[in-house]
């Protein structure tokens, strides 16, 4: 029997390279300059189900293989070698941490402690019954957002990349994180299907 070798990364929360950093919070102070709160949900929405139409033919076996992938810009390294599941798994818990952060920033409440790159890593034992609670969490962050009159809230809370971020800062980026890990299972699948 072969042994699974694990890649030597980057350890979880080492973060992106100085220039990428750079120029991805440029992009992301012109994205939310230009963009609005219809927009934001919109590119959310359109990202979903670009995911929703990746994982159409997605086995619950398939889903579990880890792929060591090209590092696609905006993704830690440390992010490079895993299974669809895992990447859903990491969404789950990216949008249950959003809800939390718009849902007390909307109460005019700065979160206790930290955010971190670190913190948020999956479980590399996840499998399909992620997509359920993946699901789940779209929708909570849908709801939160619909439900509230502003999202231009006085206090924030700081994001490790990009500072300080009111709750429509937060709203703005789910869009884009979304857009980082749709191309990253867009890469897991190629690697799949090239070990076929």
């Amino acid at each position: 029997m072969t042994a699974i070798v694990e890649p030597t990364l980057a350890p979880p929360g080492a973060g992106l390279p100085p220039l990428e950093l750079l120029i991805g919070r440029a992009l992301f102070r012109w994205r939310r300059l230009r963009g609005d709160r219809d927009f934001f949900t919109a590119d959310f929405q359109r990202q979903r189900s670009a995911i929703a139409a990746l994982l159409a033919s997605c086995d619950p076996e398939t889903g579990a293989r880890r792929v060591l992938i090209r590092r696609p810009p905006g993704l830690e390294d440390s992010s490079r070698y895993w299974s669809i599941w895992m990447t859903l798994d990491h969404l789950r818990i990216i949008h249950k941490g959003f809800v939390g952060v718009i849902e007390a920033l909307l109460k005019g409440v700065v979160p206790p402690g930290r955010a971190s790159t670190a913190a948020v890593k999956p479980s590399p034992e996840a499998t399909a019954a992620v997509r359920a609670e993946y699901e789940k969490s779209c929708e909570d962050l849908l709801a939160i957002i619909a439900a509230a009159p502003d999202l231009n809230t006085r206090v924030c809370y700081e994001h490790p990349w990009f500072g300080p971020l009111n709750a429509a800062g937060w709203h703005a980026l789910a869009g884009n994180h979304m857009s980082i890990h749709r191309v990253q299972i867009e890469k897991i699948l190629q690697g799949l299907n090239k070990k076929h």
